[in-house]
This record gives C-alpha cells, structure tokens and sequence, in this order.
C-alpha cells in the first residue's frame, strides 16, 4: 500500500511516495528540470500561471513511478503541501481568471494596512492573529479594485493547493488552516473571517467548501487519473501549506517545537498552544495542522522572503547555472569566516514582513574589485541569509519562544554546512536535519487522513536525524560578521 505526496512550490513541484505499512520513503522526483518562472508585470509583483503547476505535477508523479518502477495501482492517498498566501481565481467554468498571485507579491500592502487600521489592530490580532496585509484576501481585494472585469468573473477563489485539488478531484473545496493563512479565519467566532470579507466587498459564496485538513477532501477524476497514470477514484485526504506541512514531516506538532527551512523563503516556525500575535505584525501566525478550537495549536510563523531564491540567482550569475550547488559549497567554504569584509543582505523578493512590511531591496557592501571573487561573494551570499535566519530568530525568543533545538528537512539550504554552522553558532541553537522534505510528509499525513496511521505523531515518528549541527565554540569572528550585518541593514531600513 502506497501515499503518494505532492508538493507545489514556487520553484518546482517535488512528488514522494511512502510505504504505508513501513513509513519508509521509496523515492522523490521533481519536475521542471530548472525553476519555474515568477512574472514580474510591475516591480514587486510575482505571478504564476497555475496550469504550470499541474503540468509539472504529471511530470514529477510520471517520473516518480518511472524512478521506482513502484505499482500505481497500489496508491492508497494522496496529500498535498503548497506554497503559502497566493491567490487562484476561477470563473464558473473551473478555468483560471487570471495568473495566480503568489506569496512574495507586494502589490496589496497597502490594502491591508488601511484594512487594520479600519478594522482597528486590537481586533484583528484577536480575531485574525495577524494584520490581514500583504495576504491571500488583501489580493483579492487588489483584483476587485484595479481588475473589475476579472473580478465579475470570479466564481471561486482559492489558495495554490486549492487549486491542485480542484484538478485532482473537480471540487472546489479549501480547509480552516488554509483560509487562516490568507487571514479569512476568524478564530474568536470560530468561522469565516465575516467583518474583513465585509470590508473588503467580498461575498462569502466566494469561498469554497470546507473540508477537514486530515481527511477525506474528494477523489481522484477519472481525467485526472489518466492524466497522472493513476487509478480513478483515490481519495485526496490532507492539505496544508508548505510551513505548516514542513512542520508535520519534522514531527513539529507539540507546543514548543521549533522547525525551520530553507527554501525559495527561509522560514522559522514555532508551534504554541494560545492564540499567538505580535502587534508589531513582524511574525504572523497561522492554525497548525493539529488545530482544534477546544485544544490550540499555532504555528508561529517568521518568512524571510529572500533566502533560497538569492542563492540560485547567484549560481545563475557566478557560474550560468552550470555548477551544482555542493561546487558552489566547496567555493563558500574556501574563504574564511567573514568572507573579507564583503556583506550581502538578501532581501530582494518583495516586502518583508519582519522589516515592517518594507521591500528594501537586496545590497551588496563593501565590494572590493580587488580583493573579492566569485568564491568571496558565495560565502557573503550564505552568511547574509545566516544572518537574516538568526535576526528572526531573536524575533521569536522576545515573543517567549525557546529556540534551543531546531528541526529542517534535508532539501534546501541546510545542505549546507557554510549555511548551517553560521546559523546554530549565531542562534546558539543546535540543528537537527532530517532525512525528510515536505512531499514525504505530505504523503504520510495522507496516511492519517486515510485511516491508516493513528496520529500524525505515529506518522512521523520514524524520522531520523542525518546531520546535527551544534554551535561553534569560537563565536567571536561569526558575531562580528553579524554585527556588521545588522549595521548595514539599519542603514538599508531607514533610507
């Protein structure tokens, strides 16, 4: 018996496939080949046409079966994990209106934060735990102010999962965790997020269906199927977006747990058992996938928007996208500890909801056109979003969450030791990584939602641990690195 677990990135779409009765993964493919594209129409915004990520599904699970030479028949569930905060729009007839607005889109700031002023900060942060800003109903909001036509047309909205499940099953449907994230949830009402939808001018019909996040969400169509060489009829059984699903494939479930990756975004989770804000808005918080109203369970959420996306910008500029990232490792870690003075803030991929909702901008100080090379600006490259990772990381410890042990899969920047080492040295904190990505875990809460494992925490608790890595004893050279660090980004934020 198989699970099969998608997950839909902004760079790729990845497919696993679990052994139910084992827990053991049996392969991952991805697909495209290179990253897919992020449009731009305008500065600071981010599209992306949502047929993409189908296609790219059908070539990841096509590979995946090839790879494993695994029997489709025996697939018993699929789950899905997705990129967070975008927006899907479709007409009656199931078909986009316009390009998806993913996460790292600016475009509706200012929409949400005349929304928390209008609706007045208290509220929002005890009904909706976060300002509705920069988020999946603030951009549907921009679509009915500046699109009108587009709007009119508008049968559903919905999130990037949403959406794969849609074509998956042919419903429409979305779940409690889901609508949190694009601030649509009212927590203190238990319900839709009513007075935002009704400042907003957006009619609850809108909203799809709701479906439990564990459970049975529809079933594969019989075009569906045949499209991913699949058998009709398999049911989908869990969805949640890709944070709060990376915290599941680490066992991040109890208040407490801390779990981190470095992807596209690099992101800082911790799960709390209240109902967590920060009225400051630089961390938002979101329903877990274990979230119950009689039992809490939030996941704390700190983004950094440029993380891995300026690192593959790099490979593309030092090398053509001809070196393989562990080439360009061997060249990060050939220069010392501080990379000659040269320093690299990475936040080039929209506003930045830890500096205040700012989009300032990727910099580079201190270039020295003789002294520094290819190798220098690969190392200042891991050391800035280092640097950036623990800045957020001292956002978390004032709201009173302890950071001493963090948990990442084995799928992004953790890979690498340049990366790591300056994260557990500069946080204090040991790092764990585990044999795991967000399409496994997928997979195995597919397993939960199907019936076929007890608990989430029985799904995951084979994981092991494939790396740890444990603070520096000599701190000196890495705080002066990122003392720099912050000085050049006090200078960033207040020009």
């Amino acid at each position: 018996m198989l699970l099969l677990g998608l997950d839909i990135g902004s760079s790729s779409i990845k497919a696993a496939l679990v052994d139910a009765r084992t827990g053991a993964t049996l392969g991952t493919a991805h697909a495209p080949d290179t990253e897919m594209e992020i449009h731009a129409p305008q500065p600071g915004w981010a599209e992306q046409d949502p047929d993409i990520w189908w296609a790219n599904c059908r070539t990841a699970v096509h590979r995946l079966f090839h790879q494993t030479g695994a029997d489709p028949a025996c697939v018993a569930a699929i789950g899905i994990s997705y990129q967070m905060h975008g927006l899907v729009t479709l007409d009656a007839a199931g078909q986009p209106v316009r390009p998806a607005i993913i996460w790292c889109d600016g475009r509706a700031v200012p929409i949400g934060e005349a929304a928390f002023r209008a609706l007045g900060e208290d509220f929002c942060l005890k009904h909706y735990l976060n300002s509705p800003g920069n988020f999946t109903a603030s951009k549907l909001r921009w679509v009915r102010e500046n699109e009108p036509e587009c709007f009119a047309r508008i049968r559903h909205f919905m999130l990037p999962g949403d959406y794969i499940a849609y074509r998956l099953t042919g419903e429409a449907s979305t779940t409690v965790s889901g609508l949190s994230e694009g601030i649509l949830w009212d927590f203190s009402q238990n319900d839709l997020a009513q007075d935002l939808l009704d400042h907003y001018g957006l009619d609850r019909s809108l909203v799809p269906a709701l479906v439990p996040t564990f459970g049975e969400q529809g079933r594969l169509t019989a075009d569906a199927a045949e499209q991913l060489g699949l058998r009709p009829g398999i049911p989908l059984t869990y969805r949640a977006g890709d944070q709060p699903n990376n915290a599941l494939a680490l066992n991040a479930l109890r208040p407490g747990d801390i779990a981190a990756t470095a992807g596209t975004s690099g992101v800082v989770y911790g799960v709390v058992d209240r109902l967590a804000s920060d009225t400051q808005n630089r961390v938002n918080s979101f329903a877990h996938v274990n979230h119950r109203p009689d039992a809490p369970r939030i996941g704390v959420l700190l983004c950094i928007n440029g993380c891995g996306i300026q690192y593959s910008w790099l490979r593309r500029l030092v090398a053509d996208g001809a070196l393989p990232y562990s080439e360009l490792e061997k060249m990060a870690a050939s220069v010392p500890v501080g990379s000659d003075g040269l320093c690299v803030l990475p936040f080039g991929n929209g506003a930045e909801r830890m500096l205040g909702n700012r989009d300032i901008g990727a910099r580079i100080e201190n270039l020295n056109f003789n002294r520094h090379g290819k190798a220098h600006l690969t190392r200042a490259a891991l050391e800035g979003i280092a640097c950036a990772f623990v800045y957020g990381i001292d956002i978390l410890r004032e709201l009173g969450l302890n950071v001493s042990v963090i948990r990442a899969g084995n799928d992004n920047l953790f890979r690498s030791a340049v990366f790591a080492e300056n994260v557990a040295t500069l946080a204090g904190a040991e790092i764990d990584v585990l044999a795991t990505n967000g399409a496994a875990g997928a997979a195995k809460a597919a397993g939960v939602g199907a019936g076929l494992f007890e608990s989430p925490e029985q799904a995951m608790q084979n994981t092991t641990v494939e790396t740890c890595y444990a603070p520096l004893r000599e701190r000196g050279l890495y705080r002066e690195v990122y003392e720099r660090w912050v000085g050049v980004l006090g200078r960033a934020v207040t020009c």
